[in-house]
């Protein structure tokens, strides 16, 4: 028998074959690992730049990105209501800060003036 006759199984089919999986799969396995997109655009006339655009843009789950450093909603007012607490809080200690300033500046001129 030659190989020809033999017929090796797998042969007539595509040594890769389409994958298998759902969208669902494939959306997991982006946001497990993470993708970045990057591009430029540069528009200039007559070879004098006028406009530079950089894109960049990381798709990822919340926990992949915290793994690569990334967390900045997490302190953004307006994306995080602990942040927006945390940012009301610091500015009530700034402005009564301001007021006990205020008041034993204004205690020391009313007790220079008596």
């Amino acid at each position: 028998m030659t190989d020809l006759e033999h017929g090796y199984p797998g042969l007539e089919t595509e040594p890769y074959g389409p994958p298998s999986g759902s969208l669902a799969d494939l959306l997991e396995r982006v946001l497990d690992k993470g993708v970045v997109i990057a591009g430029d655009i540069k528009i200039d006339l007559l070879d004098i730049e006028l406009l530079t655009i950089r894109l960049r843009l990381f798709i990822a789950s919340v926990d992949t990105a915290k793994k690569a450093g990334i967390d900045w909603w997490e302190t953004d007012p307006a994306l995080s209501s602990r942040a927006a607490r945390d940012a009301l809080a610091e500015e009530n200690a700034r402005l009564r800060e301001r007021l006990d300033a205020l008041e034993r500046a204004g205690a020391q001129t009313a007790g220079a003036a008596s």
